[in-house]
């Protein structure tokens, strides 16, 4: 695992952070992840998600973790939603665990992952799902501990435009 990389909650995310944020993103879509974008991935379509994603963090519906280098650049990231409809409210969603291309293969992932399951159990949550169209990303989650269980053909788009296929996990967390 990287020491010099410092994982952190961000309880409010102020423009530094937005625009950081913007730049793991961009960088992600443009390496072909499946993230719920399209090309051309404009930073304005980025930063319009960013200050979503920073008004549901302010009212307490998801989590969000960073990975900073020794700089203080943000280098990764990954989301917890936490608002779940009346019946599912044992569980989160894990999303958007993006890590920008010059930093994969340090244990970045892993070191996300393991925050946001703590995050997870300190918000009362006992199970988590996620889907993933990445094949290294699926071997992440089987190496923490993630189950498969199962796949949905066509269920997204590249962002390219072409279809691919979402493989969905879930982790008891024992709460």
């Amino acid at each position: 695992m990287p020491s010099e990389v410092h994982i952190r909650s961000l309880e409010t995310i102020g423009d530094r952070e937005v625009q950081a944020l913007s730049d793991v993103l961009i960088d992600c879509v443009e390496g072909g992840a499946s993230v719920n974008f399209m090309l051309p991935m404009s930073r304005a379509k980025a930063e319009t998600f960013w200050r979503y994603v920073s008004a549901s963090v302010g009212r307490g519906e998801r989590l969000v973790f960073v990975a900073e280098d020794r700089a203080g650049t943000i280098v990764g990231t990954v989301q917890l939603v936490l608002h779940q409809v009346e019946n599912q409210q044992h569980r989160a969603d894990l999303a958007k665990m993006l890590v920008h291309r010059q930093a994969r293969r340090q244990g970045i992932g892993a070191l996300l992952l393991a925050a946001a399951e703590r995050g997870a159990i300190n918000a009362g949550k006992a199970l988590l799902v996620l889907d993933t169209a990445s094949e290294e990303a699926e071997r992440l989650y089987a190496r923490q501990g993630w189950q498969r269980c199962g796949e949905i053909p066509n269920y997204a788009l590249w962002p390219d435009g072409t279809p691919c296929t979402a493989t969905f996990f879930f982790k008891s967390l024992g709460t």
